[in-house]
């Protein structure tokens, strides 16, 4: 006797080739019905035998696309109706309701064949199917249809509407499909030229590349700038003209193989690369690496990735070189750029082509950024093949605008149970990332048709955010987080946790409730609220902000405590650098009191031993001076720091002892080890306190200082050797990335407990 079921499938099920993974085990069963996309879901019907409907329950569930997400399955039995054979029918768009919105996906090995094959997508760049291609860059509503798409303006030709009609095809209903007769192309545009025709384009920009040229291209969510990574003087000149003096560049090997001849690639790193996402992985560089010295500074990483491009596959096919410089197409500190005039304008006055194609990008989207620490991928950059990929709580964020951080911003914004990570925005400190974080806003609002009723935000009273949501909250309920609850209680969300927790949040700078600089944070707590256990002691950062830019000026405010006016007759080799008169000044500023806030942050002890040992005095990027610290560690060193507990964290032993080994002419890895390994000895020992003192056996570890591999890698295994049940971030940064999960996650809490309301 036939049967019949409503089925609805909720997550990442649209854009990822679903409806036709539905219609073909439908018909491989001999189930009658339908499915289609609807904004919140994907509906299917079927009917026939009883254990034909179980048999595609079971393939569905066990056997999806390998870019979907089943998020939840619920069906409902009812009466057989007149139905011949199975379809695909008409989108709906039902409610306000919404279903996840693909990330972008890497071209596959398919549509890469099919360029050698399919008269007319022989070396077409813009090949794709349901597998693979662009989804979130391009999408500005739902449902997940062409129309809403920035492929609108390009009508399929016959032969693309056959295979978009045939449901035995790999393009049967996929979105951006196309070809060289009916889709975009590409046009290379030089100062006194234009050239068209892709097999042209490839050779005159592989030969540019490899004659130490700079080429700015389009990619998927933007511009990117590209030169051969084992040039030196084309990494300098680009270095010079996106004004990037330090900051390590990301590097596009040719493949897999290439990528080993050049650094050290684990098992989960080899997956990460070559996952549909296609990240930037950080990896250790090898002895044997011969990229230009300009691309890492001096650190013994390489942020590595492989083509997701077809454009990257057909380059690398005419390159004779091994790898390519591709970094984000901006200036500075501002976003990525997306405008094809505006691109032009600002890269060809100062590069050898700006590649360009006739595709909108609706939605920017930097490369994503991942490192694999404890065999397990860690997101430190959370864009392009990760962003919009929600994260589920069990709490109500319907509503819920969460404003995020000041720098490596994203926004969150809630939807039923789920909590929709913007893409990274960046640091927010100039008017175009300011404009790019109003509108990517908006397009989050309209896409997911969310009407904020509530807006949780930083604490501190200067962030553009907190104003931002100062702003808002004249008409919405606003709701502050501290910054370090917002870091841990974004790792709670991730892992679904809703109960009281031992804290760690380590990073550099987050306003805290009694007006100081907090960023060593031992807290018990839970999403509605905390309290702080300890911390790092209290030291003067002379100058504030300049002291974040200057790690010497943090190194001479540790000293100056412990050793006071004997400071002038300490015989290292920074303050012979930084010379007598700069350090009096600094040390009057400290007596005095004069622009000299107090900080309790990792970020700035790490940056005064760095200075210490003479490896970071003025920092050319974020974090510059912690990442040298790490990059010289010495792993088989297991010796350790003294150091003092009391009501805080007290370093005064730490740093004399390492003037000691100093005074030795201890190898500085050794130190750095010893240093690091003294961090560690503190967390176990404050979180063993806590745990006898709160019964709780959960630890949370978060904030930006644990994106050190070296650190999370030994305080996880500590912790979890002493019986802890540790949590760290996976899916969502670590970094500040992650805050506005966290400020999420306590607006919603606190929402559903009717606190601060």
């Amino acid at each position: 006797m036939n049967k019949a079921c409503h089925i609805t499938v909720s997550g990442l099920v649209q854009g990822v080739g679903f409806r036709p993974f539905v219609y073909r085990i439908a018909n491989k069963h001999n189930l009658s019905g339908w499915v289609r996309n609807t904004n919140e879901s994907v509906e299917i019907f079927i009917q026939g035998q009883q254990n034909s409907i179980e048999n595609f329950l079971t393939e569905m569930r066990s056997d999806p696309p390998a870019a979907s997400h089943i998020e939840k399955v619920l069906l409902s039995y009812t009466e057989p109706v007149e139905l011949q054979g199975f379809m695909i029918t008409r989108s709906e768009n039902t409610s306000d309701k919404i279903t996840e919105v693909s990330p972008d996906i890497a071209v596959c090995n398919d549509c890469l064949e099919d360029m050698h094959l399919q008269p007319n997508r022989i070396n077409y760049p813009f090949i794709n199917c349901t597998n693979c291609g662009p989804r979130f860059t391009i999408i500005n509503d739902l449902p997940y249809d062409r129309q809403n798409t920035t492929m609108k303006p390009f009508p399929m030709c016959d032969s693309c509407r056959r295979e978009y009609e045939d449901v035995n095809d790999r393009r049967f209903h996929a979105q951006p499909v196309a070809c060289s007769d009916c889709g975009p192309h590409y046009t290379l545009i030089t100062k006194n030229h234009r050239t068209e025709g892709i097999d042209l384009i490839v050779s005159t920009v592989a030969g540019l590349i490899m004659n130490d040229g700079i080429i700015a291209v389009k990619g998927l969510g933007g511009y990117f700038l590209a030169c051969d990574a084992t040039n030196d003087d084309a990494v300098t000149r680009l270095r010079f003209l996106k004004n990037r003096e330090g900051k390590p560049l990301a590097v596009m090997f040719h493949d897999i193989d290439t990528i080993r001849q050049y650094a050290e690639v684990s098992d989960a790193e080899e997956h990460s690369l070559l996952s549909w996402k296609r990240p930037v992985v950080l990896l250790q560089a090898n002895h044997k690496n011969l990229l230009a010295p300009g691309i890492c500074v001096g650190l013994n990483t390489i942020g590595a990735m492989l083509p997701y491009q077809p454009f990257h596959h057909l380059l690398f096919n005419e390159l004779k070189i091994p790898a390519i410089v591709l970094t984000s197409g901006n200036i500075s500190d501002e976003p990525i750029l997306i405008d094809d005039q505006n691109a032009i304008d600002t890269f060809l006055p100062k590069t050898d082509g700006v590649l360009v194609y006739n595709r909108e990008i609706e939605n920017r989207a930097d490369d994503s950024v991942v490192r694999i620490i404890n065999n397990t991928e860690r997101v430190l950059r959370r864009s392009r093949g990760f962003a919009p990929a929600p994260v589920t709580l069990n709490l109500d964020t319907g509503g819920i605008l969460a404003t995020g951080a000041e720098l490596v911003n994203t926004f969150c914004i809630g939807k039923g149970k789920q909590a929709i990570l913007s893409q990274y925005i960046g640091d927010i400190q100039n008017v175009e990332t300011i404009s790019f974080y109003e509108e990517a806003l908006a397009k989050f609002q309209k896409l997911f048709r969310m009407t904020p009723s509530v807006v949780a935000a930083d604490l501190h009273p200067d962030y553009f955010t907190s104003r931002f949501a100062e702003n808002q909250g004249r008409s919405l309920k606003l709701i502050k987080v501290q910054h370090h609850h917002a870091h841990i209680a974004s790792c709670m969300a991730e892992h679904g946790l809703d109960e009281p927790v031992l804290g760690v949040a380590l990073d550099g700078t987050g306003f805290g409730t009694d007006g100081n600089t907090w960023g060593a944070e031992f807290l018990y707590c839970d999403l509605a609220d905390f309290t702080r256990e300890t911390h790092f002691d209290y030291i003067p950062l002379p100058g504030g902000d300049r002291g974040i830019e200057e790690p010497w000026r943090m190194a001479v405010a540790y000293l100056f405590k412990i050793f006071g006016k004997d400071i002038t007759h300490l015989e290292i080799p920074f303050l012979e650098k930084i010379g007598q008169e700069k350090v009096d000044v600094i040390v009057k500023m400290i007596r005095s009191g004069i622009n000299c806030p107090l900080v309790s942050s990792s970020g700035r002890l790490f940056d005064a031993v760095s200075a210490i040992l003479d490896l970071c005095l003025y920092s050319t990027f974020s974090a510059e001076a912690p990442m040298r610290l790490e990059s010289i560690i010495e792993p088989d060193c297991s010796e350790s720091y003294p150091f003092t507990l009391g009501e805080t964290v007290n370093f005064d032993l730490t740093i004399t002892n390492i003037m000691e080994d100093l005074r030795k002419n201890i190898d500085p890895g050794i130190i750095s080890a010893k240093f690091h390994n003294t961090i560690i000895s503190v967390i176990i020992e404050v979180i063993h306190r806590m745990k006898i003192r709160h019964s709780c056996n959960k630890v949370v570890l978060s904030g930006g200082t644990f994106q050190n591999k070296y650190l999370l890698e030994r305080t996880e295994m500590e912790l979890l050797k002493k019986g802890f049940m540790v949590y760290s971030h996976h899916l969502v940064p670590t970094n500040d990335g992650g805050i506005s999960l966290g400020q999420l996650a306590v607006a919603a809490k606190r929402k559903q407990s009717g606190l601060h309301f």
